[in-house]
This record gives structure tokens, C-alpha cells and sequence, in this order.
């Protein structure tokens, strides 16, 4: 005996599910053969709203994490670790020069490994009890942002009209020690004027190491400066490293067209 049966029935999206089905009693057998839509309860379409929220999210973040972890935190954390080391054989032999290698690395790359690296350096050295590495590290970091500022002022030629309407105020960033401030600014003209607030904020470091002037506080700008020491040298430092960075920039940078 063979029966055939068809039905149709209604699913929560209004589409239909057709089955069939066939019995052969002679055999005992059962034999189901569906063809059908599972529109809105397949894997597809149960994940594809999920996917960009949740799961594309959470593998991107644990893919990252293991590249951190395994290939560049050991290239970066030895990097980092030679330069503390030649950091701190240095303070032992001469401080202005110590003073004038942290002030460079606060320009080099602006909130970079080399920035950063001295930046922590500094902070160390203030658990340590010596206050004058963080005086020059801040005065090296305040340099870039003031000496674009006064440039853009000066120098009109060598800045596009968007670079001056933006310039004065790398002046509250850079007093405020935001070094950050002159990134796009270096950016757009790295090789003249990455060179240029390199060499005001070594001077500038070396004048602080030079005057013993001190810092207790790691960060702040002028808003620490009641707990400068020699706070009137340290004031000329700046103003002598912004002054250099400002006149390279004019000097180096080409006249806008």
C-alpha cells in the first residue's frame, strides 16, 4: 500500500513549507522527503544581524590582542627597555646631555614609542627622587606645539591658510604640555619640520638640565609651574627652544604655492 500526502502550512513570515512524504507498507519503511524555505531560521539569517555587532567585534579584538601580545610587545617592550637602559647610563655620565637626548625623543615622534619612553623615564626617575629628568622631559614636550604656534605667526608663506587659522592654538596645547597638538602639522611636512622641533626641544631639555631646574609633577605645563624649581630658567628654556624650533621651521619649510 503507498500513500501520498501533501500539505501546506502558514510560518511566522508567511512563506510556505511544502513536504511530502510516501509510505510503503510492504516494507515498513518511512520515507520523508521535504523541500522547504527556512527563511528566518537558518544559521544565515540568524547571524547575519548578530555578525558585525557581536561576533566580527569579538574575533577582531582577540586577533589583535594575540598580535600585541606575541609579535610586537616583544619587539617594542625590547626596544623599549634598551632605550631605558642607555637612558639611565647616561645620567651617570652627563646630565645636560641627558637633558638634551630626552628633550629630542619628546619631538621625534610626538606621543610615539621614542616620546612615550622618555616620557616614562621621567616618571621614574620622580618615584626615584630625581626631579630634574622630568623637567627636561616636559620642556622637551611643551617645545613642538608653542615653536609651530609662534612659526605660523611669523613665517605666514611657509603655512597654508587652514595650518594658520590652527596654529594659535598649538600655544594652549603646547603651554599646557600636549605635545599631540603638533602632529598634523608634522604630518603634512615631516622632513622639515620633524628636524626642526627636534632640535629646539633637545635645547630646550639641555637648558633645564643645565640650571638643575626640577618638576615634582608628571604632567600639567605651566598649570605646575608653582612646583617648578628654578621655575625663571625653566621659563627661559622654553622660551630659547621655541624660539630656535620657530626660526628652523621658517628656514626650512618651502613657501606654500
Amino acid at each position: 500500500m503507498e500513500q501520498k500526502c501533501t500539505y501546506g502550512s502558514g510560518d511566522p513570515g508567511g512563506r510556505l513549507h511544502h513536504c511530502s512524504c510516501r509510505c510503503q507498507g510492504s516494507h515498513g519503511s518511512f520515507r520523508w522527503k521535504e523541500s522547504h524555505r527556512m527563511s528566518g531560521f537558518g544559521w544565515n539569517q540568524q547571524s547575519g544581524p548578530i555578525a558585525p555587532v557581536l561576533i566580527y567585534p569579538v574575533v577582531g579584538v582577540l586577533l589583535m590582542g594575540l598580535c600585541m601580545t606575541f609579535v610586537v610587545e616583544p619587539i617594542m617592550g625590547g626596544i623599549n627597555t634598551g632605550l631605558n637602559n642607555a637612558l639611565t647610563g647616561m645620567g651617570n655620565s652627563s646630565k645636560v646631555i641627558l637633558g638634551l637626548v630626552l628633550g629630542g625623543m619628546m619631538a621625534i615622534d610626538m606621543g610615539g614609542p621614542f616620546n612615550k619612553a622618555a616620557y616614562v623615564f621621567g616618571t621614574a626617575a620622580i618615584a626615584a627622587g630625581n626631579y630634574d629628568i622630568m623637567a627636561a622631559v616636559m620642556v622637551g614636550g611643551m617645545t613642538p606645539p608653542c615653536a609651530i604656534a609662534l612659526a605660523s605667526l611669523l613665517f605666514k608663506d611657509k603655512f597654508t591658510k587652514e595650518e594658520r587659522e590652527a596654529g594659535p592654538t598649538n600655544f594652549i596645547m603646547g603651554l599646557a604640555f600636549i605635545t599631540e597638538g603638533a602632529i598634523p602639522f608634522a604630518a603634512s611636512d615631516p622632513v622639515h619640520v620633524l628636524p626642526s622641533c627636534i632640535v629646539g626641544s633637545a635645547a630646550a631639555g639641555a637648558i633645564s638640565m643645565f640650571f638643575n631646574c626640577t618638576l615634582m609633577a608628571p604632567h600639567g605645563g605651566i598649570f605646575v609651574f608653582p612646583v617648578v624649581g628654578n621655575a625663571m630658567m625653566y621659563l627661559v628654556a622654553l622660551v630659547v627652544g621655541t624660539l630656535i624650533s620657530a626660526v628652523l621651521l621658517g628656514v626650512l619649510k618651502k613657501k606654500v604655492a
